[in-house]
């Protein structure tokens, strides 16, 4: 059994409100924004993710990042997991990311997290997108038990956890 439904549709565009960005789905053609906003915010990326996932590395090339972001392309298009890109309106900047995932870890049907570049840590695109993510998973997501990784479960915790089988 697939960890979505077979007729589930994901999102496509996804206004955050209080803001005039988005989220959709990212593609290998984000790369030239990507790239910027990963490796200009990878210290503080990695003290997130690094531990769980090993990313960003110091050393990630151009090249690197478009492998990785063609990976998450083919990923979403067979619903094997989800980025979602967090843009400005006319697409000329990223500004974050959403990732969702099928359970890594015992205990949920989902597991999500997210960041949101150096510029913007702290402040109100933070909350607004702090805000809307539970909301929309609930909204949207076929998931009765999504794990906010890094907020209602520290990543140290999540480490901890079984593997799902």
């Amino acid at each position: 059994m697939s960890w979505l439904p077979d007729d589930f549709v994901h999102p496509v565009h996804v206004p955050v409100p209080t803001t005039a960005l988005h989220l959709r789905p990212i593609r290998e053609a984000d790369t030239a924004l990507d790239y910027p906003a990963v490796m200009g915010s990878r210290k503080r990326l990695w003290e997130i993710f690094g531990p769980a996932w090993g990313w960003p590395k110091e050393t990630m090339t151009y090249e690197e990042d478009r492998i990785d972001l063609l990976r998450h392309e083919k990923e979403i298009a067979a619903h094997q997991s989800f980025n979602y890109a967090l843009l400005d309106e006319e697409e000329t900047a990223i500004l974050g990311c959403v990732y969702i995932d099928p359970p890594e870890r015992t205990g949920s049907d989902g597991e999500i997290s997210w960041w949101v570049v150096d510029d913007l840590a702290d402040g109100e695109v933070e909350r607004a997108l702090d805000a809307l993510v539970p909301q929309w998973i609930g909204a949207d997501w076929p998931f009765q038990r999504p794990r906010y990784l890094g907020r209602d479960i520290t990543w140290q915790d999540w480490l901890a956890l079984p593997h799902a089988s």
